[in-house]
Parts: structure tokens; sequence; C-alpha cells
């Protein structure tokens, strides 16, 4: 008997449960059974909440095909909700060890219920030999990117996990899927890339859609 609790931020979708002993599982494997859409529970992902000796808590953000992430803005919202609500810290700012670093959430709260919680994910590391991206050692802004059918500006950047932006003129006539898929797995990135749809709407307000890995649920 195994409890857990099932959270989402943003809507990608993870199962999480407490090993505080930090006894030995076999992660990969109970991600792929318990994030099955069909014969499990249904995730994105597994997050193990762990003891750290470094600071307050550890987590582990093990993908549905049983891969491991180093990092996920949204899973690490959840876990901040997850640790705080279930009185695992003290503190409405803590420490987090993840395989990216040490990662240092605010829960806000209102009306003594967490509200939201915020995440200060460090600088961005927009040189092409971190993210990785193939190319020389110019920084990945505004780089024209050659696809199947058409060419794209992009801008890449490392933020624990890779990342490119693509800013489009209209969200909805954007094929979303298709392009993302193309950007993801695009031989200038040779570890993948997750993908990030932007529409500038004024100077003050974006609307932003997370193509991919969020649509297989995977964060590389």
């Amino acid at each position: 008997m195994m409890k857990f609790t099932k959270m989402h931020g943003l809507g990608n979708d993870f199962i999480f449960f407490e090993n505080l002993d930090n006894v030995e599982m076999g992660y990969s494997e109970m991600a792929v059974k318990m994030c099955h859409r069909q014969l499990g529970i249904g995730a994105d992902g597994i997050i193990a909440v762990l003891p750290s000796e470094v600071a307050d808590l550890r987590m582990r953000i093990i993908n549905a095909d049983g891969s491991e992430a180093n990092m996920c803005g949204n899973a690490i919202r959840c876990f901040a909700r997850y640790a705080y609500e279930r009185g695992l810290v003290n503190s409405k700012s803590f420490r987090i060890e993840t395989f990216a670093g040490i990662i240092i959430p605010d829960v806000i709260i209102r009306d003594e219920q967490v509200e939201a919680v915020r995440v200060n994910m460090g600088k961005p590391d927009i040189k092409r030999k971190n993210i990785p991206m193939l190319g020389n050692e110019t920084a990945a802004i505004s780089v024209n990117l050659p696809l199947v059918d058409q060419e794209i500006n992009i801008t890449s950047l490392l933020m624990g996990v890779p990342h490119t932006m693509v800013f489009v003129d209209d969200l909805e006539a954007v094929e979303l899927e298709k392009m993302g898929r193309n950007i993801e797995k695009h031989s200038l990135f040779p570890r993948g890339t997750n993908v990030n749809f932007v529409e500038v709407v004024n100077p003050d307000r974006i609307n932003p859609n997370y193509a991919l890995d969020n649509l297989k649920g995977r964060f590389t």
C-alpha cells in the first residue's frame, strides 16, 4: 500500500508520494505503470519527496516513460505547495534540492490558504553549448530555424532544462503539436528541447502556450 497525491501545475499533472526514509525504489518502472492514462493513475510523471543533506527537501521527477528529469518549473511549484500544506517545512520560503541545483520557492498565502507559489528559477543561460544547441559560440537569440515546410525564428536557453521560444502573432492560428514536435526533435538540439509558443498581446501581457514536452508529458 502506498499513499499518493495527484496535483497539477498549468495542466502538467503529477503523482506525489513521500519517501522520507529514502527507501530504495524502482522509480522508472513505477512511473511507467502509475502514469499510464488507461491502466494506471495517469500523469505526466511521478514526484518523489525525499530527505536532503543540503536543503530542506529533495525532489526527483520521473517522467511517464521512465526517464528522469533534472527540473520542471510546474512540478516544483506543486512540490512547494505539497511540502507546505503537509507540514514538511515550517517556512513559506525554503530550499529544495534538484538535479539542476538548489531551488528556493516562496509560498504565497491569502486568507490562510495557499494562493500561489513563486519560484526564482535563476539566471537563464543562452550559450549554445550549455543548452545544448549546435552552432557557434554566439547566444541562441533570434536564430532562424529551417523546418520541413517553413523557416521560423527562435530563441533558446537553458533554465534547468532547455527551452525554445517561438514568438507568434496568433496562438490560435499555429499548429502547435505539429510545429512543436518538429522543433523538439530538430537536429540542432542533440538532446531535444522543450518548446514554448508565445503571443505578445501588448507590452504588459503575453499569452504562452506550453507545447512540448508537455504534449507528451516528458521533461528533459
